[in-house]
């Protein structure tokens, strides 16, 4: 299978929820009682499309090929106020930081951010009232009832946003997928061609004293990225749930740091502005092959408003600072 043929964070799927029972309109008899009153119970709820969350997931790949979601319907009422059966309900799990949306309206009904939460996607239809229920002192033997309603059908989409403490941002081949392989145990796929990452990747990353924080491997932006060219927007939607973002620029660009710094702040301003609020970090990758004059010379290019540290994965340069850098900028 390809890298990209099992991450699956964006599914359209048709929910159609169940349909309510009708009520009885039944009339007691028996026995010792010829001329009973109404005594027919109620219809039984539709199923529900129910969302929930499990933190054990975090790809939408089991729904890829599921594209009909049919909840069961509501039993009719019976006699001695005998109640339907409510119809099967649903349940679709998916990872945290599911957005559910109307494929239709692109209205967003809700987000599912913690394990077990659920939510209702698509509303059963309500059971019907038996006739029991419409007995008047005027009209004591009611011989209708109410119908059940009918479910709901609708087309959602359910998309995932990554949910990570930090973000690598960066051109391709910026050295995201080597930084992450070496502060976690996550294996991203790394060669010396652009586009090598087709899904994002995350890693855990131990720090001191046994704590940890969560570390997304975006794949690479290019210029004009917000316009869809490259992977386009794709995978910058994973970048809007990153408590910080990182930005890796390597030292043998052919710009300036600061140009290509720009260039990826701009795209992902377009994308969504309230990026900009994010706290951000700059890590110069690859700075093994630098002297110190050379070094000096290039923080001279460094924005300065922006935290940053020269790094080098392979030689395992900094990587303990970056972490340090981080750590503060997550619990700030």
């Amino acid at each position: 299978m390809s890298q990209g043929s099992n991450f699956v964070d964006y599914v359209k799927i048709c929910c159609r929820s169940g349909h309510g029972g009708a009520g009885s309109s039944h009339l007691h008899r028996d026995i010792l009682t010829s001329k009973g009153g109404p005594d027919g119970g109620d219809g039984g709820r539709g199923g529900h499309v129910i969302v929930k969350g499990n933190a054990q997931l975090w790809t939408l790949l089991h729904l890829k090929f599921r594209k009909h979601v049919i909840a069961g319907d509501g039993d009719s009422g019976g006699s001695s106020l005998r109640s339907g059966k409510t119809g099967r309900d649903e349940i679709l799990e998916v990872p945290l930081g599911t957005i559910c949306k109307n494929s239709e309206t692109g209205e967003v009904l809700f987000e599912i951010n913690t394990d077990g939460e659920t939510k209702i996607l698509t509303n059963g239809g309500r059971g019907g009232l038996g006739n029991w229920h419409f007995k008047t002192a005027t009209k004591q033997t009611p011989r209708f009832a109410q119908p059940g309603e009918d479910g709901q059908e609708d087309w959602n989409i359910l998309e995932l946003k990554i949910l990570a403490d930090v973000g690598l941002v960066g051109f391709p081949n910026a050295g995201k997928s080597t930084l992450l392989s070496v502060v976690s145990a996550a294996k991203p796929e790394i060669a010396d061609y652009a586009f090598t990452t087709l899904v994002p990747n995350l890693g855990i990353v131990g720090y001191r004293d046994n704590k940890s924080f969560v570390m997304a491997d975006i794949p690479g932006i290019i210029e004009g990225a917000s316009q869809g060219k490259g992977l386009g927007i794709r995978f910058l939607r994973h970048i809007e749930r990153n408590s910080v973002l990182l930005f890796m620029v390597p030292a043998d660009t052919a710009r300036t740091i600061k140009e290509e710094y720009d260039i990826l702040l701009r795209e992902l301003n377009e994308y969504n502005p309230e990026l900009m609020h994010k706290p951000r970090v700059l890590a110069i990758t690859k700075s093994d092959m630098l002297d110190e004059e050379l070094q000096a010379e290039m923080q001279k290019e460094v924005p300065a408003e922006i935290p940053y540290v020269f790094i080098s994965s392979v030689a395992q340069k900094n990587i303990t600072e970056l972490k340090d850098l981080l750590w503060k900028e997550i619990n700030r």
